[in-house]
């Protein structure tokens, strides 16, 4: 990536039922049925609902690299200032330079514009990449907080309040 300015990586908001929210989504869903050992059912995974995912109550952001799509995720409320993130995916060929990360710090940003305090997910032990990310991005991992069927890893993170101008 070049100069400030020259970032190649755009984040955008978008329906989570927009064309590109169901493209990326599709390519997730594909990643993870080749990955985890018993495959991946999305009708048996507990729902991402796409409206809980559009403000006030959610969001969902999608990443591009000049125009093309390259990775998505989710906010979600759950409840009195706590929401969910999900779906968060990254292309494997848009892996390895950090792209992940500024992901995730843009769903966190949002969640706390949204004034949830506190996120949390849960993961799958074959994404080892998205546990460490987790781990390195100070999320703590805890006793499950759902009864996700595709889960064995359940993560918290306190957010900070958000910076008023």
């Amino acid at each position: 990536m070049g100069p400030a300015g020259d970032d190649p990586v755009r984040f955008d908001v978008v329906p989570a039922e927009s064309d590109d929210a169901r493209w990326c989504l599709e390519h997730y869903y594909r990643e993870l049925a080749d990955r985890f050992a018993d495959g991946f059912d999305p009708t048996a995974a507990l729902p991402a609902d796409a409206g809980a995912m559009t403000p006030p109550t959610g969001v969902f952001v999608v990443a591009r690299v000049d125009a093309r799509l390259v990775a998505c995720g989710g906010v979600q409320s759950v409840g009195s200032g706590v929401a969910d993130l999900k779906r968060m995916w990254v292309a494997s060929d848009a892996r390895g330079v950090g792209l992940g990360r500024r992901l995730l710090a843009e769903l966190e940003r949002h969640a706390g514009e949204l004034e949830f305090s506190t996120l949390r997910l849960e993961t799958n032990r074959a994404l080892s990449e998205a546990i460490a990310l987790y781990r390195s991005a100070g999320y703590r991992e805890g006793a499950p907080h759902n009864d996700e069927p595709h889960a064995d890893h359940w993560f918290s993170k306190e957010l900070p309040p958000p910076a008023r101008a």
